[in-house]
Parts: structure tokens; C-alpha cells; sequence
């Protein structure tokens, strides 16, 4: 009796054995509830603020917008002050556009964005008139699809800005310009050319673009290439890393694309590279003042970088 018992519990404890494994490595068809994901693809876009010498700057910030009016109101909502998308904006900087504003409808039909905002829009201080607009302009044409912008305050097309009676175009490029210098001897053959100079606060670089309308009548990538190798003395929060030995070689422009030819001395000496705050200064300017969307750099001969407007 003993004996059949012990048999039995060892039949039992086999048996038992034998459902685990088939269970462990044959599990039930039964359907799994998936545990899925989700993925925000984010970009780094630009956007122009004011920093704390009240230039109106360029940097960037994350955004997840990929349709072109949804990125839109993405941008204005965090060019306006107080909104919660303020948080992405770098400490060192601010947005311009009044607190409250609301954005009453927009729309973008063969390159013009139409942009209907709230009479909240346009409290701003006389003296930041001119940068809104700028700040406006200059984030939204960053958008490869907008060319050029019109402004309305509920409803009305503004047409002057209200307390520094500034004339407003039909419609906004970056033809407007941006923390515009004059230095004008006659109104006759006026030269426009944007150049972008180097900021930093803390470790953050950014890009400082300043309108320069004087009576130079130099090739313009002559002037832009001649300008930020003489980091101007008179402003000394405006920098530029081209060394002053750089020499322009030669230069092609096409249609889309300029090709800078340069001697050896703009290259980073520690690393024979070009430095992206160089080759960023040199190909935003001609960006703004020639509208192309391609910048070749070389060195005897061989490209050595290239920028890509998107």
C-alpha cells in the first residue's frame, strides 16, 4: 500500500512537471492586449526674440507643428507674451508680442499668409513698434511655404504702425529689414545688406541680424564677407568669429546658390574646420540679402561645408 502510494505522488509530480514546461514554452493563443507608444517627432525651428539689449535675435525652438498653419500658430503663440508656450523660449530671452493678443483667423494662399490679429496686437511701446513687425516677418518667412505676410487688426488691414507712424508695405518680406543702421550720406543708390553677427549669453550662441542701408556700392557679398571680418568696434555685443586675414578668393552666384572661394585662414586652425558660428554668419546674411537657399564654402579648390536653407 505504502509502495502504490509513493508511485502515486511521483506520477503526480511528473505529471504536474509536464503541464509547466508545455504551458512555459507553449503559452495560450489567447490575444495580448499590445502596449503601444507614441512618438512626438519635435524640431528645432527658428524664431526671432528680443534679447536683453532689445535687438531682435535669432535662435530656436522645439516645435512638433508639420502642417504649415498649425506651425503658424504654434510660433505666434510662442512669440506671445504670457503663453504657456513661453516655456520653450531660452531664459536669456523674450517674446514681443503683447500678452492677450489672440490670433482672430490666418491664411495662406500662393506664398502670402494673411494674419488677422486682436486690437490687443498693437500695445506695444513706441519704440517696439518696428520689432514686432520684424519679429513677426522674419520667424513666419522661415517657413519655406510664406513668402510674404499682410497684417490685419481686426479685420482693418494695418497699413501704419500707430504711435511711430512708420508706413507699412502691401504686403511683409524680409525686405523690411531687421534692427535697421543707416548710415546715409544721399538717398540715391541706397544699399540694403543683413548681416548676421554672433551672441552669447551663459553658453547659448545665437545669431543677431542687423540691417545695414548706407551708400555702398561693393559687390554685397563683398560687403558681408568685409563687414564680419571687422567685428564693428562701436558695438561691442556684436561678434563675429571671421578672422581679419580671411581672404574672399573668388565667388560664383547662380540663381539659388552662391560658391565663396577662401584662402586657408578660415579655417579653424586647432581643427582645420570651418566653425558653424562662421559658416552660419556668412550663409544667413547671404541667405536675407541675396535670397538664395545654397552656400558652397571652399578652400583651394575643395568644398569644405555647405548650408542648405530648409
Amino acid at each position: 500500500m505504502l509502495k502504490k502510494s509513493a508511485i502515486r505522488r511521483i506520477i503526480v509530480s511528473t505529471l504536474a512537471l509536464i503541464i509547466v514546461t508545455i504551458l512555459y514554452f507553449f503559452p495560450d493563443n489567447k490575444p495580448q492586449i499590445s502596449k503601444t507608444t507614441t512618438y512626438i517627432n519635435v524640431n528645432k525651428t527658428p524664431i526671432y526674440l528680443l534679447n536683453n539689449d532689445n535687438y531682435v535675435i535669432r535662435t530656436t525652438i522645439p516645435t512638433t507643428s508639420k502642417e504649415t498653419l498649425t506651425k503658424v500658430k504654434e510660433l505666434i503663440k510662442a512669440l506671445t507674451i504670457g503663453s504657456k508656450e513661453n516655456e520653450y523660449i531660452p531664459a536669456e530671452f523674450k517674446a514681443i508680442i503683447p500678452k492677450n493678443t489672440e490670433l482672430l483667423s490666418c491664411s495662406l494662399n500662393d506664398g502670402l499668409l494673411k494674419l488677422n490679429f486682436s486690437p490687443n496686437f498693437l500695445n506695444v511701446k513706441k519704440e517696439d513698434e518696428e520689432k514686432l513687425i520684424e519679429s513677426l516677418v522674419y520667424t513666419l518667412t522661415e517657413i519655406p511655404e510664406i513668402k510674404e505676410i499682410m497684417l490685419f487688426v481686426k479685420d482693418a488691414k494695418l497699413t501704419t504702425l500707430p504711435q511711430s507712424k512708420i508706413n507699412l508695405p502691401n504686403t511683409l518680406n524680409r525686405n523690411f529689414g531687421i534692427n535697421k543702421v543707416y548710415d546715409i550720406s544721399n538717398i540715391k543708390s541706397l544699399t540694403k545688406t543683413t548681416i548676421y553677427y554672433i551672441g552669447k549669453e551663459n553658453d547659448l550662441t545665437y545669431y543677431i541680424p542687423i540691417t545695414k542701408i548706407n551708400n555702398n556700392e561693393n559687390n554685397k557679398i563683398e560687403i558681408i564677407i568685409d563687414e564680419l571680418k571687422s567685428s564693428p568696434i562701436y558695438e561691442t555685443n556684436l561678434m563675429s568669429f571671421l578672422a581679419s586675414s580671411v581672404e574672399l578668393l573668388n565667388y560664383e552666384q547662380l540663381e539659388n546658390q552662391v560658391s565663396l572661394s577662401f584662402n586657408n585662414d578660415i579655417l579653424n586652425l586647432a581643427e582645420g574646420t570651418l566653425l558653424e558660428e562662421v559658416k552660419y554668419s556668412i550663409a544667413l546674411s547671404l541667405k536675407d540679402t541675396l535670397n538664395v537657399t545654397d552656400v558652397i564654402f571652399k578652400v583651394n579648390d575643395k568644398i569644405i561645408a555647405t548650408f542648405k536653407s530648409t
